[in-house]
């Protein structure tokens, strides 16, 4: 039979060819929810800079001691040594002579450094891994003192005593440390025989000072309490940071480039200019959710203090380790902020409890919260050391805020009201057209970030993301 007999009527192919599509606006996938950027309470800063005012801080908390890696030796600089707030005071001489001293030792997992009741006291530097320091409590039980990570040391205040430890220090990771133990201390003693003398006194220092402030190194008030007559009313004064921190506005910035005969003759149904821009900006957007976490100036884990950096006691993200979280930024907590794959981890670990948390709803997106408090996700607080396909192992991060200026949280920094803005803080200049009849359009966006004391901000580091818990039932589940 002849093809022209089959065909009944016009085909489905050609009649396409009259037919108008219905098309959609161009679309991106990295587009994010960026709960972010509307949870932050945002700031108007009319000068370009931000300054932060705080009450003079006597007595600096300690930090943590930047260890670098040659051919995958582990070595510190003298000069960190510095940060350890008993050693400030000490002769640079002899302060030299304590980091050549130390030596490099490496532990597996489980492994004991120090056993309570029986080694003498070390003075150690975690150079790489984690360790756990436990006492016994009057019960008799093991009670969790610190987990400790890089950079972070215990036992200086202990250096010089005969004593046995009266903490057990056992690595929860393979770990490496720099120790210093009292025969290579006895050699710095006879050496300098007023080293002794010069570090009893700064202990003694340290723990005058540390008597006279409270616990975030500010001085105390003086004051008088009860009903007693005559008694003479202490005179006090507040004294102020002398340099206090700046934020300038940072700057985000491109130049979108359209060719007008595309302006001119392709604007139906969707305009072309328009929809360059629309993609532009939100690409800024979502640059500057990343740059408010992790910008190295101003960034939210940029600015967390040492003292409010704590590890995670088994690597995946538990209900404990979040409730220790919110111990440290306990004075109205906002949100916890971390990357889905860290959400999802945290809800692994719910569900192998029995405790499901309790869901909300944050500008019409579902979200979990822990303790009333919302859990936040975004894709910007980084994973380190996934594979590339981005489904492997790896460690991020969980923060915790506190937001503000009348809570003394952390705030968004921006000025609106700029020349050209078409958002706020965000502006649009025509910067000309070039010979080939190219229009450029200029787009800025001017913001940063503030954290106003140090404990609006807390972070819960090593964070696994690829741990899966092999329930009983899994195999009767199969059948």
């Amino acid at each position: 039979m002849a093809q022209n007999e089959l065909q009944r009527s016009i085909t489905t192919s050609t009649a396409k060819k009259l037919a108008t599509t219905t098309k959609t606006p161009p679309q991106m996938g990295s587009i994010t929810p960026r709960l972010l950027l509307k949870l932050l309470p945002w700031v108007q800063v009319d000068s370009g800079t931000y300054r932060v005012n705080r009450t003079k801080v006597e007595l600096k908390k300690a930090e943590r001691i930047e260890v670098e890696f040659f051919n995958g030796v582990p070595s510190f600089r003298a000069e960190s040594f510095r940060r350890i707030p008993l050693f400030a005071r000490i002769e640079q001489d002899i302060v030299n002579r304590l980091a050549k001293k130390f030596q490099v030792e490496s532990t597996g997992l489980g492994d004991n450094l120090i056993a309570e009741g029986k080694d003498r006291q070390k003075f150690f530097i975690v150079a790489q891994g984690q360790v756990e320091i436990s006492s016994k409590g009057t019960h008799g039980e093991d009670l969790r003192i610190a987990i400790l990570s890089e950079g972070e040391y215990f036992g200086e205040a202990n250096l010089l005593s005969d004593k046995a430890s009266s903490v057990t220090v056992k690595a929860i990771t393979p770990a490496i440390f720099f120790t210093l133990n009292s025969n290579e201390l006895e050699e710095i003693i006879k050496d300098i025989p007023t080293f002794r003398e010069q570090f009893q006194t700064a202990i003694d220092e340290h723990l005058r000072l540390k008597a006279t402030v409270n616990a975030h190194g500010e001085k105390h008030i003086d004051l008088a309490s009860g009903h007693e007559e005559y008694n003479v009313i202490p005179e006090t004064y507040i004294d102020y940071e002398e340099e206090p921190r700046e934020y300038p506005l940072n700057t985000l910035q491109t130049v979108v480039r359209v060719h007008t005969r595309v302006t001119d003759l392709h604007n139906n149904p969707y305009n072309q200019l328009e929809q360059q821009m629309r993609l532009s900006i939100e690409s800024i957007k979502e640059r500057q959710e990343w740059e408010l976490i992790n910008n190295k100036s101003f960034g939210l884990l940029a600015s967390v203090e040492p003292g409010y950096r704590i590890s995670t006691r088994y690597g995946s993200p538990t209900p404990d380790d979040l409730d220790e979280l919110l111990s440290l930024v306990w004075k109205k907590p906002s949100f916890f902020l971390a990357h889905p794959r860290a959400v999802a981890a945290f809800e692994r670990e719910c569900t192998w409890r029995g405790v499901p948390p309790v869901t909300t709803v944050v500008f019409g997106v579902p979200v979990i919260t822990w303790r009333g408090v919302p859990i936040i996700p975004s894709d910007k607080v980084e994973i380190q050391g996934q594979y590339l396909t981005n489904r492997g192992v790896g460690t991020t991060n969980f923060i915790l805020v506190r937001t503000g200026e009348q809570e003394q949280g952390v705030v968004g920094l921006h000025q609106a009201g700029i020349p050209g803005e078409i958002a706020p803080s965000l502006s649009a200049r025509l910067m000309g057209l070039d010979k080939f009849a190219v229009a450029s359009y200029l787009l800025t966006k001017y913001f940063s970030l503030a954290s106003l004391t140090d404990d609006a901000i807390a972070v819960l580091e090593n964070v696994e993301v690829g741990y899966y818990h092999d329930y009983n039932n899994r195999k009767t589940v199969l059948k």
